[in-house]
Protein backbone atom coordinates (compact mmCIF):
# COMPACT_ATOMS: atom_id res chain seq x y z
CA UNK A 1 0.00 0.00 0.00
CA UNK A 2 1.12 3.69 -0.65
CA UNK A 3 1.91 5.42 2.36
CA UNK A 4 2.89 9.32 2.11
CA UNK A 5 6.34 9.30 3.29
CA UNK A 6 7.20 11.81 6.33
CA UNK A 7 10.30 13.74 5.66
CA UNK A 8 13.67 12.40 6.83
CA UNK A 9 15.25 15.17 9.28
CA UNK A 10 19.08 15.30 8.53
CA UNK A 11 20.76 13.28 11.67
CA UNK A 12 24.27 12.78 12.22
CA UNK A 13 26.69 11.52 14.46
CA UNK A 14 26.53 8.15 16.91
CA UNK A 15 29.64 6.72 18.25
CA UNK A 16 32.73 7.23 20.15
CA UNK A 17 32.30 6.94 23.68
CA UNK A 18 28.59 7.44 23.53
CA UNK A 19 29.85 11.00 21.69
CA UNK A 20 29.24 9.97 17.94
CA UNK A 21 25.54 11.38 18.20
CA UNK A 22 25.40 14.01 16.39
CA UNK A 23 21.93 15.89 15.16
CA UNK A 24 21.44 18.96 12.95
CA UNK A 25 18.35 20.02 12.00
CA UNK A 26 18.80 22.23 9.26
CA UNK A 27 15.93 25.62 8.82
CA UNK A 28 15.09 24.22 4.81
CA UNK A 29 14.29 20.63 5.83
CA UNK A 30 10.86 20.68 8.02
CA UNK A 31 7.82 19.38 5.74
CA UNK A 32 6.53 22.41 3.96
CA UNK A 33 2.87 21.64 4.94
CA UNK A 34 3.99 22.82 8.71
CA UNK A 35 4.88 25.49 7.22
CA UNK A 36 1.35 26.43 5.43
CA UNK A 37 -0.55 28.92 6.56
CA UNK A 38 -3.37 27.12 9.01
CA UNK A 39 -6.14 28.97 6.82
CA UNK A 40 -5.13 27.68 3.37
CA UNK A 41 -4.70 24.18 5.35
CA UNK A 42 -7.83 24.28 6.52
CA UNK A 43 -9.09 25.02 2.86
CA UNK A 44 -6.99 22.60 1.10
CA UNK A 45 -8.58 19.95 3.95
CA UNK A 46 -11.93 21.56 2.94
CA UNK A 47 -12.06 20.81 -0.87
CA UNK A 48 -11.49 16.82 -0.64
CA UNK A 49 -14.40 16.39 2.49
CA UNK A 50 -16.76 18.81 0.47
CA UNK A 51 -15.90 17.69 -2.68
CA UNK A 52 -16.52 13.65 -1.72
CA UNK A 53 -19.84 14.93 0.08
CA UNK A 54 -20.99 15.85 -3.44
CA UNK A 55 -19.71 13.27 -5.61
CA UNK A 56 -21.79 10.90 -3.15
CA UNK A 57 -25.13 13.12 -3.78
CA UNK A 58 -24.15 12.81 -7.56
CA UNK A 59 -24.13 9.20 -7.60
CA UNK A 60 -19.84 8.85 -7.32
CA UNK A 61 -20.03 10.88 -10.90
CA UNK A 62 -17.05 12.47 -10.71
CA UNK A 63 -17.28 16.73 -11.09
CA UNK A 64 -16.31 16.82 -14.91
CA UNK A 65 -13.81 20.25 -16.13
CA UNK A 66 -14.10 22.35 -19.14
CA UNK A 67 -11.59 21.93 -21.47
CA UNK A 68 -11.40 25.02 -22.91
CA UNK A 69 -11.79 26.78 -19.17
CA UNK A 70 -9.83 27.55 -16.26
CA UNK A 71 -10.43 25.55 -13.09
CA UNK A 72 -8.66 26.45 -10.14
CA UNK A 73 -9.01 23.41 -8.53
CA UNK A 74 -7.57 21.98 -11.88
CA UNK A 75 -3.58 22.59 -12.71
CA UNK A 76 -2.62 22.47 -15.97
CA UNK A 77 0.23 24.83 -16.47
CA UNK A 78 3.81 23.04 -16.37
CA UNK A 79 4.95 25.80 -14.01
CA UNK A 80 2.54 24.18 -11.39
CA UNK A 81 3.89 20.61 -12.03
CA UNK A 82 4.61 20.61 -8.46
CA UNK A 83 1.24 21.58 -7.29
CA UNK A 84 -0.21 18.90 -9.37
CA UNK A 85 2.03 15.98 -7.91
CA UNK A 86 1.12 17.94 -4.53
CA UNK A 87 -2.59 16.89 -5.32
CA UNK A 88 -1.75 13.40 -6.66
CA UNK A 89 0.30 12.70 -2.92
CA UNK A 90 -2.77 14.19 -1.05
CA UNK A 91 -5.48 11.93 -2.62
CA UNK A 92 -3.27 9.17 -2.14
CA UNK A 93 -2.68 9.66 1.44
CA UNK A 94 -6.30 10.04 1.84
CA UNK A 95 -7.23 6.54 -0.17
CA UNK A 96 -4.66 5.22 2.18
CA UNK A 97 -6.52 7.06 5.29
CA UNK A 98 -10.27 5.11 3.78
CA UNK A 99 -8.46 1.96 3.03
CA UNK A 100 -6.88 1.64 6.74
CA UNK A 101 -10.38 2.95 8.25
CA UNK A 102 -12.46 0.49 6.16
CA UNK A 103 -9.87 -2.24 7.26
CA UNK A 104 -10.67 -1.17 11.46
CA UNK A 105 -14.18 -1.31 10.62
CA UNK A 106 -14.56 -4.31 9.59
CA UNK A 107 -12.85 -5.52 12.32
CA UNK A 108 -15.88 -4.27 14.40
CA UNK A 109 -18.36 -5.44 12.40
CA UNK A 110 -19.45 -1.76 11.59
CA UNK A 111 -21.09 -2.46 8.02
CA UNK A 112 -22.98 0.68 7.73
CA UNK A 113 -20.12 2.81 8.56
CA UNK A 114 -18.01 0.10 5.91
CA UNK A 115 -20.16 0.80 3.68
CA UNK A 116 -19.86 4.47 3.66
CA UNK A 117 -16.35 4.41 3.65
CA UNK A 118 -16.43 2.17 1.07
CA UNK A 119 -18.50 4.60 -1.35
CA UNK A 120 -16.09 7.70 0.20
CA UNK A 121 -13.29 5.81 -1.07
CA UNK A 122 -14.82 5.00 -4.93
CA UNK A 123 -15.26 9.15 -4.87
CA UNK A 124 -11.60 10.08 -4.04
CA UNK A 125 -10.51 7.05 -6.53
CA UNK A 126 -12.37 8.69 -9.58
CA UNK A 127 -11.26 12.47 -8.33
CA UNK A 128 -8.16 11.84 -8.38
CA UNK A 129 -8.04 9.53 -11.20
CA UNK A 130 -10.14 12.76 -12.87
CA UNK A 131 -7.65 15.17 -12.04
CA UNK A 132 -4.47 13.03 -13.15
CA UNK A 133 -5.94 12.84 -15.94
CA UNK A 134 -6.61 16.59 -16.87
CA UNK A 135 -3.31 17.59 -16.25
CA UNK A 136 -1.60 14.51 -17.45
CA UNK A 137 -2.70 14.67 -21.35
CA UNK A 138 -0.29 11.68 -22.45
CA UNK A 139 -1.20 8.90 -19.74
CA UNK A 140 0.39 5.70 -19.86
CA UNK A 141 -1.55 2.78 -21.17
CA UNK A 142 -0.01 1.26 -18.27
CA UNK A 143 -1.48 4.00 -15.94
CA UNK A 144 -4.72 3.67 -17.73
CA UNK A 145 -5.05 0.01 -17.23
CA UNK A 146 -4.54 0.44 -13.35
CA UNK A 147 -7.28 3.01 -13.29
CA UNK A 148 -9.59 0.83 -14.86
CA UNK A 149 -8.47 -2.13 -12.39
CA UNK A 150 -9.26 0.34 -9.48
CA UNK A 151 -12.64 1.88 -10.71
CA UNK A 152 -13.72 -1.74 -11.22
CA UNK A 153 -12.74 -2.75 -7.67
CA UNK A 154 -14.29 0.63 -5.88
CA UNK A 155 -17.56 -0.30 -7.57
CA UNK A 156 -17.09 -4.41 -6.84
CA UNK A 157 -16.03 -2.65 -3.05
CA UNK A 158 -19.29 -0.62 -2.78
CA UNK A 159 -21.80 -3.23 -4.50
CA UNK A 160 -20.44 -6.12 -1.84
CA UNK A 161 -20.39 -3.81 1.00
CA UNK A 162 -24.31 -2.79 0.46
CA UNK A 163 -25.37 -6.09 -0.24
CA UNK A 164 -24.49 -7.12 3.65
CA UNK A 165 -25.47 -4.13 5.62
CA UNK A 166 -28.51 -5.32 7.10
CA UNK A 167 -27.53 -9.02 6.58
CA UNK A 168 -26.58 -10.89 10.10
CA UNK A 169 -26.35 -14.46 9.34
CA UNK A 170 -23.05 -14.98 10.69
CA UNK A 171 -21.82 -17.26 7.59
CA UNK A 172 -22.59 -15.00 4.94
CA UNK A 173 -20.85 -12.52 6.87
CA UNK A 174 -17.72 -14.30 7.37
CA UNK A 175 -17.56 -15.40 3.68
CA UNK A 176 -18.30 -11.08 2.92
CA UNK A 177 -15.13 -10.35 5.28
CA UNK A 178 -12.67 -12.53 3.25
CA UNK A 179 -14.22 -11.15 -0.28
CA UNK A 180 -13.71 -7.46 1.06
CA UNK A 181 -10.46 -8.40 2.46
CA UNK A 182 -9.12 -10.13 -0.54
CA UNK A 183 -10.78 -6.73 -2.78
CA UNK A 184 -9.14 -4.33 -0.53
CA UNK A 185 -5.56 -6.29 -0.77
CA UNK A 186 -6.03 -6.39 -4.29
CA UNK A 187 -6.97 -2.81 -4.92
CA UNK A 188 -4.10 -1.69 -2.54
CA UNK A 189 -1.52 -3.35 -4.56
CA UNK A 190 -2.92 -2.12 -7.85
CA UNK A 191 -3.29 1.31 -6.36
CA UNK A 192 0.52 1.38 -4.66
CA UNK A 193 1.73 0.53 -8.67
CA UNK A 194 -0.38 3.19 -10.16
CA UNK A 195 1.01 6.22 -7.55
CA UNK A 196 4.18 4.92 -8.42
CA UNK A 197 4.28 5.03 -12.05
CA UNK A 198 2.38 8.39 -11.90
CA UNK A 199 4.96 10.24 -9.71
CA UNK A 200 7.74 8.71 -11.39
CA UNK A 201 6.13 9.47 -15.13
CA UNK A 202 5.58 13.39 -13.71
CA UNK A 203 9.25 13.25 -12.21
CA UNK A 204 10.81 12.26 -15.23
CA UNK A 205 8.93 15.04 -17.19
CA UNK A 206 10.32 17.74 -14.28
CA UNK A 207 14.00 16.12 -14.71
CA UNK A 208 13.46 16.58 -18.72
CA UNK A 209 12.42 20.17 -18.48
CA UNK A 210 15.25 21.17 -16.02
CA UNK A 211 17.39 19.67 -18.26
CA UNK A 212 16.62 21.25 -21.45
CA UNK A 213 15.28 25.18 -19.94
CA UNK A 214 16.99 27.37 -21.21
CA UNK A 215 15.71 30.60 -19.71
CA UNK A 216 16.42 31.43 -15.83
CA UNK A 217 12.78 31.65 -14.92
CA UNK A 218 12.11 27.95 -16.33
CA UNK A 219 15.20 27.09 -14.29
CA UNK A 220 14.13 28.61 -11.39
CA UNK A 221 10.38 26.99 -11.18
CA UNK A 222 12.08 23.43 -12.15
CA UNK A 223 14.44 23.50 -8.86
CA UNK A 224 11.71 25.28 -6.71
CA UNK A 225 8.97 22.02 -7.74
CA UNK A 226 12.05 19.52 -7.37
CA UNK A 227 12.76 21.20 -3.51
CA UNK A 228 9.54 20.82 -2.61
CA UNK A 229 8.42 17.54 -3.76
CA UNK A 230 12.26 16.28 -1.93
CA UNK A 231 10.67 17.68 1.53
CA UNK A 232 7.57 14.92 1.08
CA UNK A 233 10.33 12.16 1.90
CA UNK A 234 12.33 9.44 1.72
CA UNK A 235 10.05 8.36 -1.37
CA UNK A 236 9.90 10.79 -3.75
CA UNK A 237 14.06 11.35 -3.21
CA UNK A 238 14.39 7.71 -4.38
CA UNK A 239 11.97 8.67 -7.84
CA UNK A 240 14.11 11.46 -8.08
CA UNK A 241 17.85 10.14 -7.44
CA UNK A 242 16.83 7.10 -10.09
CA UNK A 243 15.54 9.56 -12.58
CA UNK A 244 18.61 11.77 -12.90
CA UNK A 245 17.83 14.12 -10.59
CA UNK A 246 21.11 14.14 -9.13
CA UNK A 247 22.65 14.96 -12.49
CA UNK A 248 20.87 17.75 -13.71
CA UNK A 249 21.36 19.22 -10.82
CA UNK A 250 25.17 19.13 -10.39
CA UNK A 251 25.12 20.21 -14.23
CA UNK A 252 23.39 23.98 -13.06
CA UNK A 253 26.01 23.97 -10.39
CA UNK A 254 28.76 23.57 -12.64
CA UNK A 255 27.21 25.81 -14.95
CA UNK A 256 27.73 30.09 -14.82
CA UNK A 257 24.50 30.65 -13.64
CA UNK A 258 23.20 33.38 -10.98
CA UNK A 259 24.12 32.65 -7.64
CA UNK A 260 20.90 31.80 -6.10
CA UNK A 261 20.11 29.02 -8.71
CA UNK A 262 23.06 27.79 -7.37
CA UNK A 263 21.79 28.03 -3.82
CA UNK A 264 18.39 26.39 -4.83
CA UNK A 265 20.37 23.61 -6.54
CA UNK A 266 22.58 22.72 -3.78
CA UNK A 267 19.49 22.78 -1.55
CA UNK A 268 17.43 20.32 -3.57
CA UNK A 269 20.90 18.06 -3.57
CA UNK A 270 20.99 17.89 0.34
CA UNK A 271 17.28 16.56 0.23
CA UNK A 272 17.98 14.04 -2.50
CA UNK A 273 21.47 12.77 -0.77
CA UNK A 274 19.74 11.68 2.61
CA UNK A 275 18.93 8.71 0.72
CA UNK A 276 21.71 6.24 -0.95
CA UNK A 277 20.72 6.46 -4.31
CA UNK A 278 21.08 9.97 -4.31
CA UNK A 279 24.92 9.65 -2.63
CA UNK A 280 25.69 7.09 -5.08
CA UNK A 281 24.57 9.25 -8.02
CA UNK A 282 26.77 12.19 -6.67
CA UNK A 283 29.43 9.38 -6.93
CA UNK A 284 28.99 8.56 -10.53
CA UNK A 285 28.86 12.29 -11.59
CA UNK A 286 31.36 13.65 -9.99
CA UNK A 287 29.68 15.65 -7.77
CA UNK A 288 32.49 15.69 -4.55
CA UNK A 289 35.00 17.40 -7.01
CA UNK A 290 31.97 19.75 -7.49
CA UNK A 291 31.27 20.83 -4.27
CA UNK A 292 35.25 21.31 -4.01
CA UNK A 293 35.48 23.95 -6.13
CA UNK A 294 32.07 25.38 -4.99
CA UNK A 295 33.75 25.15 -1.64
CA UNK A 296 37.35 26.65 -2.53
CA UNK A 297 36.25 29.15 -5.48
CA UNK A 298 36.35 32.25 -2.68
CA UNK A 299 34.17 34.67 -5.48
CA UNK A 300 31.20 32.60 -4.72
CA UNK A 301 28.65 33.67 -2.38
CA UNK A 302 28.61 32.72 0.85
CA UNK A 303 25.23 31.62 0.13
CA UNK A 304 26.44 28.74 -2.28
CA UNK A 305 29.33 27.62 0.38
CA UNK A 306 27.23 27.38 2.83
CA UNK A 307 24.89 25.50 0.57
CA UNK A 308 27.54 23.22 -0.25
CA UNK A 309 28.54 22.72 3.03
CA UNK A 310 25.59 21.53 3.88
CA UNK A 311 25.60 18.35 1.47
CA UNK A 312 28.96 17.75 2.31
CA UNK A 313 27.33 17.22 6.04
CA UNK A 314 24.15 14.96 4.37
CA UNK A 315 27.05 12.72 1.98
CA UNK A 316 29.47 12.53 5.42
CA UNK A 317 26.70 11.61 7.66
CA UNK A 318 27.70 8.55 10.00
CA UNK A 319 23.98 7.39 9.65
CA UNK A 320 24.90 7.05 5.94
CA UNK A 321 27.19 4.45 4.37
CA UNK A 322 30.31 6.44 2.98
CA UNK A 323 32.48 3.98 2.62
CA UNK A 324 32.44 4.06 -1.95
CA UNK A 325 32.86 7.42 -1.48
CA UNK A 326 36.73 7.54 -2.55
CA UNK A 327 36.75 10.62 -4.71
CA UNK A 328 35.83 12.45 -1.25
CA UNK A 329 39.92 11.11 0.27
CA UNK A 330 41.03 12.16 -2.55
CA UNK A 331 39.29 15.92 -2.33
CA UNK A 332 39.03 15.64 1.54
CA UNK A 333 42.65 18.85 2.52
CA UNK A 334 40.27 21.37 -0.10
CA UNK A 335 37.13 20.81 1.45
CA UNK A 336 38.29 20.80 5.13
CA UNK A 337 39.91 24.10 4.33
CA UNK A 338 37.46 25.83 2.75
CA UNK A 339 35.01 24.51 5.34
CA UNK A 340 37.54 26.13 8.64
CA UNK A 341 37.50 29.01 6.41
CA UNK A 342 34.19 29.35 6.28
CA UNK A 343 33.46 29.44 10.17
CA UNK A 344 36.29 32.04 10.80
CA UNK A 345 34.90 34.10 8.58
CA UNK A 346 30.60 33.28 9.01
CA UNK A 347 28.27 36.31 8.78
CA UNK A 348 25.60 34.19 10.79
CA UNK A 349 24.79 31.61 13.13
CA UNK A 350 22.94 29.60 10.14
CA UNK A 351 26.03 29.44 8.08
CA UNK A 352 28.38 28.64 10.61
CA UNK A 353 26.20 25.87 12.29
CA UNK A 354 26.18 24.09 8.14
CA UNK A 355 30.19 24.35 7.92
CA UNK A 356 30.64 23.12 11.23
CA UNK A 357 28.22 19.81 11.10
CA UNK A 358 30.30 19.48 7.55
CA UNK A 359 33.43 19.21 9.84
CA UNK A 360 32.16 17.60 12.73
CA UNK A 361 30.78 14.73 10.14
CA UNK A 362 34.46 14.52 8.29
CA UNK A 363 35.89 14.10 11.89
CA UNK A 364 34.53 10.56 11.85
CA UNK A 365 34.80 9.91 7.79
CA UNK A 366 38.32 10.29 8.73
CA UNK A 367 41.51 10.72 11.31
CA UNK A 368 43.20 12.52 8.88
CA UNK A 369 41.06 15.17 8.74
CA UNK A 370 42.01 16.14 12.59
CA UNK A 371 45.38 16.18 11.98
CA UNK A 372 44.81 18.52 9.15
CA UNK A 373 42.57 20.60 11.34
CA UNK A 374 45.25 21.15 13.63
CA UNK A 375 47.54 22.17 11.19
CA UNK A 376 45.12 24.57 10.25
CA UNK A 377 44.85 26.41 13.86
CA UNK A 378 41.05 24.84 14.11
CA UNK A 379 41.03 24.92 17.98
CA UNK A 380 41.46 28.84 18.31
CA UNK A 381 39.08 29.30 15.12
CA UNK A 382 36.31 27.23 17.44
CA UNK A 383 36.99 28.42 20.49
CA UNK A 384 36.85 31.83 19.69
CA UNK A 385 33.26 31.45 17.55
CA UNK A 386 32.00 30.23 20.77
CA UNK A 387 32.56 33.61 22.44
CA UNK A 388 31.29 35.38 19.27
CA UNK A 389 26.97 35.05 19.54
CA UNK A 390 27.07 36.02 15.26
CA UNK A 391 28.29 32.81 14.88
CA UNK A 392 27.47 30.60 17.71
CA UNK A 393 24.45 31.46 19.54
CA UNK A 394 22.56 28.13 19.74
CA UNK A 395 23.24 24.68 20.72
CA UNK A 396 23.05 23.01 18.19
CA UNK A 397 26.23 24.86 17.03
CA UNK A 398 27.53 24.56 20.47
CA UNK A 399 26.84 20.36 19.87
CA UNK A 400 28.85 20.90 16.38
CA UNK A 401 32.13 22.63 17.85
CA UNK A 402 32.43 20.23 21.04
CA UNK A 403 32.03 17.16 18.41
CA UNK A 404 35.05 18.44 16.32
CA UNK A 405 37.18 19.01 19.79
CA UNK A 406 36.30 16.02 21.18
CA UNK A 407 37.57 14.30 18.13
CA UNK A 408 40.36 16.48 17.56
CA UNK A 409 41.12 15.52 21.34
CA UNK A 410 42.35 12.18 20.47
CA UNK A 411 45.60 13.21 18.96
CA UNK A 412 48.15 13.97 21.21
CA UNK A 413 49.24 18.25 20.25
CA UNK A 414 45.33 18.92 20.91
CA UNK A 415 46.10 18.93 24.50
CA UNK A 416 48.92 22.21 23.99
CA UNK A 417 46.71 23.95 21.45
CA UNK A 418 43.37 23.43 24.10
CA UNK A 419 45.67 25.06 27.09
CA UNK A 420 46.73 28.14 25.02
CA UNK A 421 43.51 29.06 23.92
CA UNK A 422 41.58 28.39 26.97
CA UNK A 423 40.01 25.35 25.95
CA UNK A 424 39.47 23.89 29.45
CA UNK A 425 37.59 26.71 30.32
CA UNK A 426 35.34 26.60 27.24
CA UNK A 427 34.62 22.81 28.39
CA UNK A 428 33.99 23.79 31.90
CA UNK A 429 30.99 26.63 30.68
CA UNK A 430 29.78 24.12 28.39
CA UNK A 431 29.50 21.35 31.27
CA UNK A 432 27.65 24.22 33.28
CA UNK A 433 24.91 24.36 30.50
CA UNK A 434 21.36 23.83 32.01
CA UNK A 435 18.46 22.02 30.31
CA UNK A 436 15.10 23.11 30.44
CA UNK A 437 12.63 20.12 32.09
CA UNK A 438 10.87 17.93 29.51
CA UNK A 439 12.07 16.73 25.89
CA UNK A 440 12.96 19.17 22.51
CA UNK A 441 15.23 19.15 20.37
CA UNK A 442 17.14 22.12 21.99
CA UNK A 443 17.31 19.74 25.00
CA UNK A 444 18.74 17.02 23.05
CA UNK A 445 21.16 19.01 21.75
CA UNK A 446 22.32 20.38 25.41
CA UNK A 447 22.62 17.06 26.24
CA UNK A 448 24.91 16.33 23.69
CA UNK A 449 26.89 19.38 24.47
CA UNK A 450 26.82 17.90 28.18
CA UNK A 451 28.23 14.39 27.20
CA UNK A 452 30.32 15.39 24.29
CA UNK A 453 32.48 18.14 27.20
CA UNK A 454 32.73 15.31 29.86
CA UNK A 455 34.05 13.33 27.27
CA UNK A 456 36.51 15.86 25.54
CA UNK A 457 37.94 16.52 28.90
CA UNK A 458 38.19 12.54 29.45
CA UNK A 459 40.40 11.96 26.73
CA UNK A 460 42.57 15.33 27.39
CA UNK A 461 43.00 14.05 30.79
CA UNK A 462 45.90 11.84 30.27
CA UNK A 463 47.85 15.23 29.96
CA UNK A 464 49.18 16.62 33.88
CA UNK A 465 48.68 19.86 32.28
CA UNK A 466 44.90 19.33 31.73
CA UNK A 467 44.51 17.45 34.96
CA UNK A 468 45.74 20.36 36.85
CA UNK A 469 43.72 22.81 34.93
CA UNK A 470 40.77 21.10 35.27
CA UNK A 471 41.24 20.50 38.81
CA UNK A 472 41.90 24.41 39.47
CA UNK A 473 38.62 25.21 37.87
CA UNK A 474 36.81 23.05 39.84
CA UNK A 475 35.58 21.16 36.99
CA UNK A 476 35.62 17.80 39.51
CA UNK A 477 32.47 19.24 41.93
CA UNK A 478 30.46 20.06 38.65
CA UNK A 479 31.34 16.75 37.29
CA UNK A 480 29.78 15.28 40.70
CA UNK A 481 27.08 16.93 40.23
CA UNK A 482 25.85 16.15 36.82
CA UNK A 483 26.32 12.41 38.25
CA UNK A 484 24.72 12.83 41.57
CA UNK A 485 21.53 15.03 40.49
CA UNK A 486 19.36 13.49 37.78
CA UNK A 487 18.15 16.42 37.04
CA UNK A 488 21.09 18.80 36.13
CA UNK A 489 21.62 15.90 33.06
CA UNK A 490 17.94 16.33 32.04
CA UNK A 491 17.97 11.95 33.48
CA UNK A 492 20.73 11.32 30.56
CA UNK A 493 22.31 8.01 30.95
CA UNK A 494 24.78 9.08 28.01
CA UNK A 495 26.05 12.28 30.36
CA UNK A 496 26.12 10.01 33.28
CA UNK A 497 28.10 7.85 31.85
CA UNK A 498 30.65 10.39 30.00
CA UNK A 499 31.28 12.37 33.29
CA UNK A 500 31.53 9.04 35.34
CA UNK A 501 34.93 8.34 32.31
CA UNK A 502 36.18 11.93 32.65
CA UNK A 503 35.80 11.82 36.72
CA UNK A 504 37.83 8.31 36.55
CA UNK A 505 40.51 9.94 34.57
CA UNK A 506 41.06 13.04 36.64
CA UNK A 507 41.03 10.61 39.72
CA UNK A 508 44.02 8.52 38.36
CA UNK A 509 45.90 11.75 38.54
CA UNK A 510 44.76 13.32 41.48
CA UNK A 511 43.12 11.26 43.91
CA UNK A 512 43.55 14.20 46.59
CA UNK A 513 40.94 16.69 44.89
CA UNK A 514 38.05 13.90 45.98
CA UNK A 515 36.58 13.52 49.35
CA UNK A 516 36.03 10.03 50.24
CA UNK A 517 32.25 9.63 50.06
CA UNK A 518 32.61 10.46 46.04
CA UNK A 519 35.59 8.59 45.85
CA UNK A 520 33.94 5.13 46.84
CA UNK A 521 30.65 5.62 45.17
CA UNK A 522 31.69 7.04 41.82
CA UNK A 523 35.61 5.95 41.52
CA UNK A 524 36.39 2.91 43.38
CA UNK A 525 33.59 0.68 41.84
CA UNK A 526 33.04 -0.86 38.65
CA UNK A 527 31.44 1.18 36.26
CA UNK A 528 28.67 0.00 36.15
CA UNK A 529 28.34 -0.62 39.41
CA UNK A 530 28.56 3.42 39.71
CA UNK A 531 26.47 4.20 36.69
CA UNK A 532 23.62 1.55 38.56
CA UNK A 533 23.99 3.53 41.84
CA UNK A 534 23.61 7.02 40.20
CA UNK A 535 20.81 6.58 37.92
CA UNK A 536 18.67 5.28 40.44
CA UNK A 537 19.10 8.02 42.44
CA UNK A 538 17.04 10.17 44.30
CA UNK A 539 16.92 14.50 43.86
CA UNK A 540 17.75 14.35 48.17
CA UNK A 541 20.77 12.08 48.40
CA UNK A 542 23.20 13.61 49.93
Amino acid sequence: MYIKNQLIPLEQLENMEGCRQNTLSLPFSSMHLIQMDSVQRWMDDLRLMAECECMCILQSKPISVDGDGLNELVITSQQNLQDSLQTLLKRAWTITTELSNIFYKLEKNRWQWIHCTAVRLNCHVRSLISEYNSYTRNASVEIQQFETILIEKCCHLTTITESCMHDEDEATVSSVKTEIVDTLTSFSQSFSQMVELALTHEIQDLVMQLDSATSIYNIEIAVSSLISLTQEGAHLCHIIAKEGGVAVLFKLCRQDAPSYLHVHALRALTSICSVEEGINELEKVGGVLCLADLLTNERNSEATRAEAAAVVSQITSPHVFTQHLSSFLENMEDIVTALINLCKDASSSEVFLLASAALANITFFDSMACEILLQLNATKILIEACHDLRRVDTPYSKDQVVTILANMAILEPCASEMIQENGIELLLEFLHEKISPGISAEGAALERVLQKSAVTLARLSRQPDITNIATSLNCIPRLIELCRFPSERNNSDSVLVACLAALRRLAASCPQSFEESDYQQLIKPRLVDSFLLCSNMEESFV
